[in-house]
């Protein structure tokens, strides 16, 4: 029997239902002055936004407006103006939907609703990777986003846990911000194993996450220099060319890490180029340390899902905090369309969130681009969602 609600209506109830988002409203002041429009009402639209493909507040705004007589069913009277929405992109605090990003992944993580590791490994440790992707900005719409001389952009930090590819830390930033500075903000649990490229190479931090018993994997820099201490035999059949015991002996990086480093030398498969690794964990077989830097590709997945699915360079808002909004409801759908500023950044990540959820439930095999172009087709089907995940 078909629930007598749209597709949109019941994602949307399964947002709701898992989070109280008055609470947090109330919580964050996000309706104080409001005059009648609703968190609840600029939340749906940017959902819409992200979930129908919609590429400008025109869009949106008319999407909504021929779909009269089902409003209802998301819990919103009438579809809101165009200067109202981004009126509350600009102003509300995009804090607002970050917070519920974080409480519907714990929520859909605490049921086992985000699937599971790919790669099956011997080892309990949880497997992590941090990168940054950069989104590019129009200088002359964004001013506050300068990078370059003539180019403006932001970039999005993400801590990925691999046990269900979603995000466990996600920090926007302008894009003049190095990425190493960001790793000092990770809040790593002992016995942790973070693979990162050598962009985030610093040994001061290293050493402090080696104290701390956190395990890093990353590439090794062509300026490193180091003596061997010890040469161990590589595995055989496993791609590892080498496996060594090495300690820093170049001035600055010997007093930022004194300690004993390993250094593998690993040749990829399919490209047949030789890749140098380094880490601190010196009890893990040398072709286990290959294989989880070759995990780290689920993070540039992540990013490319999030480029091309949710289309993050269209943009609805030119301020910093609409651009946080747009990003944050993308990332709890998973579908198309940013904004202009940091704030709708924010909206944009629940899109992401969502989407995978139902992509997990989905039994028809089907990848997450296909899921994602059949909410946004069928979004007001009159169809039970768990009928058309199966």
């Amino acid at each position: 029997m078909l629930k007598p609600a749209s597709l949109f209506s019941q994602l949307l109830s399964e947002i709701f239902t898992a989070v109280n988002f008055d609470n947090l409203v109330a919580k964050w002041g996000a309706e104080r002055h409001a005059k009648g429009f609703r968190s609840k009402t600029q939340l749906i639209s940017m959902l819409f936004c992200h979930l129908a493909g919609a590429d400008s507040l025109r869009e949106i705004v008319n999407g909504l407006s021929c779909c009269n007589g089902k409003l209802v069913h998301l819990g919103i009277k009438e579809y809101p103006r165009r200067s109202t929405l981004s009126y509350a992109n600009n102003h509300r605090p995009a804090e607002l939907f970050e917070e519920l990003f974080w409480r519907l992944s714990d929520h859909f993580r605490s049921t086992g609703s985000l699937g599971c590791r790919k790669k099956k490994f011997r080892f309990k440790n949880k497997l992590l990777s941090f990168d940054s992707t950069t989104i590019s900005l129009c200088l002359s719409l964004f001013p506050w986003a300068e990078f370059r001389r003539a180019k403006g952009g932001v970039k999005v930090h993400v801590l990925l846990d691999h046990d269900d590819y979603m995000p466990s830390f996600v920090s926007i930033t302008d894009a003049k911000t190095h990425d190493s500075r960001m790793s000092k903000e990770l809040a790593l649990k002992p016995g942790s194993i973070v693979a990162l490229d050598r962009g985030y190479v610093d040994f001061a931090q290293y050493q402090s996450w080696t104290d701390r018993g956190v395990f890093f994997v990353t590439r090794m820099k062509d300026n490193c220099v180091y003596s061997v201490q010890e040469v161990r035999t590589p595995p055989r059949n496993r791609h590892v060319l080498s496996d060594e015991i090495v300690r820093l002996t170049r001035t600055g990086m010997k007093e930022r890490y004194p300690g004993l480093l390993r250094r593998i030398t690993v040749e990829n498969p399919e490209t047949g180029e030789n890749i140098v690794l380094l880490t601190n964990h010196l009890r893990f077989g040398a072709s286990t340390i290959g294989e989880i830097y070759r995990d780290r590709w689920e993070i540039e997945l992540f990013f490319k899902t999030l480029k091309q699915n949710l289309k993050v360079k269209t943009f609805i808002g030119e301020s910093e905090n609409a651009l946080c909004i747009q990003i944050w409801t993308t990332l709890i759908t998973q579908v198309p369309s940013l904004v202009r500023s940091l704030r709708e950044r924010t909206i944009h990540l629940v899109s992401l969130l969502v989407i995978k959820w139902l992509h997990h439930l989905s039994k028809a095999g089907w990848s997450f681009s296909n899921m994602a172009t059949m909410l946004r087709l069928d979004l007001f089907t009159y169809r039970a969602l768990l009928f058309v995940a199966k």
